[in-house]
């Protein structure tokens, strides 16, 4: 689904009850909130999960790709954890065309979207106990860092994040999982941008946010060092990333994109 309208752009990375459904009313108050009649609503909410659905339709026509979800390690019974930021929570995600995939050749898989719009690794940590004993996961899809490499302000002299600190946080998201859970666990690096389009995006110009693939490459390439498998989408997206898998803000993916994301992860778990 493309994003044409407000409401649209703001309902595709932005959900509400991850961060407040503790607050009582809220799941009937999210269409008002976002200036919709719920059937508006529901109707922008359909359309993005039958684009994730029929995404992961796509995927699965081909034979040999179908096999390789059927190789996946997960086994009945078992709830696997997307953790990550925009990129992830997405309603049109990587995690989300996984979900399908799960949801036609492994049923009995359940997928947990974790990801939450704009969190570095640092506020994700600060959650992330909390997260593990809501969700019990079995396996964590972990794809963090394109907050922490935010620049803002005027000729920015810093990122959000510094590097060590990111990596320090990634490390220790694994120790506390490790210390709680038996959790299998894949590391995906963050997606390189098309600094032009940042540049001329009008809400990143209007808050002073940049990114530079320069920060973003740096990234990817200290997350080599971590345990457990790595799918770096430095490699799969390019540097700068391929205009035909970036959507026009240069930073999110679009659903070409993210489906490109789930076929590599798909790949790399099912490979011994």
């Amino acid at each position: 689904m493309e994003t044409t309208t407000p409401a649209a752009q703001w309902l595709q990375h932005t959900h509400l009850a991850k961060l407040y459904g503790y607050l009582p009313g809220l799941a009937a108050a999210q269409p008002a909130i976002f200036g919709l009649e719920p059937d508006e609503y529901g109707k922008i909410m359909n359309d993005f999960a039958a684009a994730a659905d029929g995404a992961a339709e796509q995927l699965l026509d081909d034979a040999a790709f179908a096999a390789q979800v059927d190789a996946l390690p997960f086994r009945p019974g078992q709830t696997v954890l997307a953790v990550g930021d925009s990129q992830t929570d997405d309603s049109q995600s990587w995690a989300e065309i996984l979900r399908g995939l799960l949801d036609r050749r492994k049923p009995d898989v359940k997928l947990i979207n974790g990801g939450l719009s704009a969190h570095t690794t640092s506020m994700i940590l600060r959650r992330w106990p909390a997260t593990l004993a809501a969700t019990k996961p079995d396996w964590i899809l972990c794809l963090l860092g394109g907050n922490d490499v935010t620049r803002v302000g005027p000729d920015p002299v810093k990122t959000q994040v510094g590097l060590d600190e990111s990596l320090a946080n990634l490390r220790e998201l694994r120790r506390i999982a490790a210390a709680r859970t038996s959790a299998g666990w894949v590391w995906l690096t963050p997606v390189p941008v098309d600094e032009d389009r940042v540049a001329a995006y009008p809400p990143f110009r209007f808050g002073e946010s940049t990114w530079r693939n320069d920060d973003l490459v740096a990234f990817a390439r200290a997350m080599r060092d971590l345990p457990d498998p790595l799918v770096d989408l430095t490699e799969v997206f390019g540097v700068p990333a391929d205009p035909a898998l970036q959507g026009p803000d240069g930073v999110h993916v679009n659903l070409a994109g993210q489906s490109m994301i789930t076929r590599v992860l798909v790949e790399r778990l099912a490979t011994p």
